[in-house]
């Protein structure tokens, strides 16, 4: 297994921000994400780290961003160490194939989730109302059900705690009606293309989450995307309504965690051996489906 890492230290360079899960740094005209090896789960961070996570996360993004430059913008710039200003080009034995530079812009304050099957949250609401999101729909549909049309679920964007869940009318109220409406378009397009792409891969996509930042005036796409943290990726040859599905995602850690008497407050509780080295198989496995090549390759 690599060494985890599960913070960065670049004392010559002014820390932004140390999120769940990146590290983030002032680069002059730019910023530098890096992802590290830490894993959250119910907006709390682990004390363990997943080997090779950050990288994993780090490289599905990089393959995502370049696939989706035709749909819409997004803010990555390079993630190659000789292209980095000083002092990250002196730091490669902690940034390469974790880290990227990408444009500056500014964030909304939304997590724009889409959703294409009845998972998780949404599962559990419409077991009691027969609605995700507030959205009613259909009689009869089971756990992992396929949903008539992808839906869109925004909610509040949280560095720290819960991320909390709002409807499509106080989404309006807190960026206007026609950002809102460009936002929506965007997410529902973005997860159309991902999930075909990974259908053809034998993964089904069953929901995501993005972000996006202006820049100049423009809609961009910021952050992650369809990677193992943001998403539940689904095998499909073992897709079976009716019950949870194996997934190549943190729902393994999530599912864990349900097992366990734990309130889902700090302090967490620790990961078994077992439980991080398998999480990081998922995770290494699910990169390897979707872009054809491994960590250890892209570490190269």
């Amino acid at each position: 297994m690599s060494e985890v890492i599960l913070t960065t230290e670049i004392p010559e360079a002014r820390l932004l921000s140390r999120g769940k899960v990146r590290d983030i740094y002032d680069a002059n005209e730019y910023i530098l994400i890096v992802t590290t090896d830490r894993i959250s789960a119910f907006d709390v961070v682990m004390n363990e780290g997943i080997p090779y996570k950050g990288i994993v996360l780090t490289q599905l993004s990089i393959f995502w961003f370049k696939k989706t430059a035709d749909v819409i913008p997004n803010h990555f710039v390079t993630d190659k160490l000789e292209e980095y200003p000083e002092p990250f080009n002196q730091y490669g034995d902690i940034l390469k194939g974790r880290s990227m530079l990408v444009k500056k812009a500014n964030p909304f304050p939304i997590e724009c989730i889409v959703r294409g099957y009845l998972a998780g949250s949404g599962w559990k609401e419409y077991q009691k109302s027969g609605s995700v999101h507030g959205i009613p729909l259909p009689e009869g549909l089971q756990n992992s059900s396929q949903l008539p049309q992808p839906l869109f679920t925004p909610s509040t964007k949280a560095e720290s705690g819960h991320d909390i869940n709002i409807s499509y009318e106080q989404m309006e109220k807190l960026i206007g009606t026609d950002l809102s409406n460009l936002l929506k378009e965007a997410s529902i397009r973005l997860y159309k293309f991902g999930a075909e792409y990974a259908r053809n891969k034998g993964i089904i996509i069953a929901d995501t989450k993005f972000e996006f930042g202006l820049l100049n005036g423009d809609i961009i796409l910021i952050d992650e995307i369809l990677t193992p943290d943001s998403s539940r990726f689904w095998p499909a040859e073992a897709y079976e309504p009716g019950k949870s599905q194996p997934s190549f995602d943190k729902q393994y850690v999530r599912d864990y965690l349900e097992s366990l008497d734990w309130d889902k407050t700090p302090p967490p509780p620790s990961l078994p051996d077992d439980i991080v080295e398998n999480t990081s198989k998922k995770y290494q496995e699910i990169l390897k489906i979707l872009t054809g090549r491994s960590v250890k390759e892209f570490l190269e």
